[in-house]
């Protein structure tokens, strides 16, 4: 049963003005995450904290060719959920892994990758239907659900994808395939550092061009950072590195 139409029509929602269209599929994806509860620090989370289990409700809906709100592209990959607007935090959920329990002790593993707005209410996910059948019948329509954060075990590494329109005057910079879902990206200007604001699309923009295509620096939500340099701005293209945030 489809319970929320509306990540069905955020999936295809026009980025703001100069954004562009939504980029190709990304490619490869992370190994499948192995369910352990992270622990620790998390100086830089922001809603969805480690360790901590959600309460909610679980629903589906017909996840299409895969794309949503994230912007990721097409993906072969069912396993995926919309996430309440409110825990979506302006694309901060986005890539993140959670493991999804049913109270009759059945259990999911998925990848965020859209956004259910309204009616979607905090602490709903909205799951692919295949993701959904392995909790319950999807003639249920609605369960309780419990949820919280992995920090999923991968041998893929961060990639850094370049918005489409993106040249050396105006870009947006996208990470692809992080372990733990990213909390700030800045890129280095001549006044240092600098932190780019999220697009509810999951790009962060550079308005003027300042660091397009200079080092891009990562933190994630346990306040981890990875520099990334020798990304050319070319635009809908996915470029890998060779780093990754560490487990928790």
């Amino acid at each position: 049963s489809t319970a929320s139409a509306g990540a069905t029509a955020r999936k295809t929602a026009t980025p703001a003005a100069g954004a562009g269209a939504a980029a190709a599929s990304p490619g490869g994806r992370p190994a499948a995450p192995v369910a352990r509860a992270a622990s620790g620090p998390a100086p830089a989370a922001g809603r969805i904290r480690p360790g901590t289990a959600y309460q909610g409700v679980a629903t589906s809906y017909d996840i299409g060719d895969g794309d949503g709100a994230c912007s990721y592209g097409p993906t072969s990959d069912v396993m995926t959920a919309a996430m309440n607007t409110a825990d979506y935090e302006t694309a901060k959920a986005c890539g993140a892994y959670v493991l999804v329990r049913a109270g009759n002790g059945a259990s999911v593993t998925v990848r965020i990758t859209n956004e259910c707005p309204a009616p979607c209410e905090a602490g709903q996910l909205d799951l692919s239907r295949q993701a959904f059948a392995r909790l319950a019948a999807l003639s249920a329509g609605r369960i309780p659900v419990t949820w919280s954060l992995l920090s999923p075990s991968t041998s893929d590494t961060v990639s850094i994808r370049y918005k489409t329109g993106s040249t050396q005057y105006w870009c947006g910079i996208q990470a692809i395939g992080h372990r733990n879902p990213l909390a700030v990206l800045e890129v280095r200007t001549s006044a240092g550092w600098t932190r780019l604001a999220r697009t509810g699309y999951n790009y962060f923009l550079s308005e003027q061009g300042a660091g397009c295509g200079g080092p891009i620096r990562l933190t994630d939500i346990y306040g981890e950072r990875l520099t990334v340099e020798g990304i050319a701005v070319r635009a809908n293209a996915v470029q890998g590195t060779t780093v990754q945030f560490a487990r928790h």
